[in-house]
């Protein structure tokens, strides 16, 4: 039996045992980490030095790219070096660090995929008030609310799963540091207060996402009232990627989170995991790019330059 108080660092679960299969995990994974920070880093570039960018979609956009390079640097750098370095440890400050960001990231970028939904809804159903609905000032108002939100709320759930008792050792059955293994290696009844904490941000993130579905419906019979088929064409481009990263980003959570932790398999814990986490922060980038004309052209503008320079 220890408690939290004599836990000084946590082993994290390791990819592989032999060498060889460490080696190519961390290749692996380093492939596609340099492939986030590339995709990811190009759309925040391309924004910001295109001023013909500066809308509130690109906007929401930029922020959504940062979020994905901060949520993939959160867990990925550390399973690398434990592969590379044959390790499994990591600290306990290192531990409360990792779920602090995570949640963070996680939730702001949750929020912010939110307010993309609403930013479509306004251009495509009230394109008269598009303007004033959001203009700079509201955008920024809304973002900063939805970063803020996002702190508040890992400060929240960082806070009370550090301070729960560890009465089931120290060993985390995942690749990184996540609440609901942490939750595993508590006392029996002391962790009822996290899971009340955690059962209502999932209430609103249903809420999020109820939004996010009749925000849809209400876009799609809008488009498909359109008499111009190239109107339809142009606002499909801009919203099927949202909904595919939002189909994304919701399937893989559902299934990681909502499940019972008692009968989860480790196996299948592992790979939801590197599927919501690691996954979307670098496919991303290449979903918004694929149909995006005007993504497409701010990039290879983007390479031209470099190319002169």
């Amino acid at each position: 039996m220890s408690n939290s108080s004599s836990i000084s660092e946590f082993l994290l679960l390791a990819f592989a045992d032999t060498r060889e299969l460490q080696l190519l995990h961390f290749a692996l994974f380093l492939g596609i980490y340099l492939a986030a920070l590339l995709g990811n880093g190009l759309i925040l570039t391309a924004i910001a030095c295109n001023h013909r960018l500066h809308t509130p979609m690109y906007f929401f956009l930029l922020n959504l790219a940062f979020l994905d390079l901060g949520c993939i640097s959160t867990t990925v750098p550390k399973t690398m070096g434990n592969s590379l370095w044959d390790s499994r440890a990591i600290s306990y400050s290192g531990c409360a660090a990792q779920v602090f960001l995570f949640v963070f990231f996680i939730g702001t970028e949750f929020s912010i995929l939110t307010l993309m939904a609403y930013d479509r809804y306004v251009a495509i159903c009230k394109p008269l008030h598009y303007g004033s609905l959001l203009g700079s000032r509201a955008c920024a108002h809304m973002a900063a609310a939805a970063w803020s939100c996002g702190f508040l709320n890992a400060v929240l759930h960082t806070a009370d799963t550090f301070s729960l008792p560890l009465c089931q050792g120290n060993a985390v059955d995942q690749f990184f540091c996540e609440i609901p293994q942490i939750l595993k290696l508590s006392c029996s009844e002391a962790y009822l207060r996290e899971v009340g904490f955690l059962t209502g941000s999932i209430s609103l993130f249903w809420g999020c996402f109820t939004f996010i579905v009749l925000s849809y419906v209400q876009i799609f019979r809008a488009v498909l009232r359109m008499p111009s088929e190239q109107g339809r064409h142009k606002a499909f481009s801009t919203c099927l990627p949202h909904l595919a990263v939002v189909f994304l980003f919701i399937s893989t959570a559902i299934f990681a989170y909502m499940k019972p932790l008692s009968n989860s398999s480790q196996s299948l814990d592992l790979v939801l995991a590197v599927i919501y986490s690691v996954v979307p922060p670098a496919v991303n980038p290449l979903i918004y790019s694929m149909r995006n004309q005007e993504l497409k052209d701010a990039v290879r503008k983007l390479f031209e330059s470099f190319q002169h320079q």
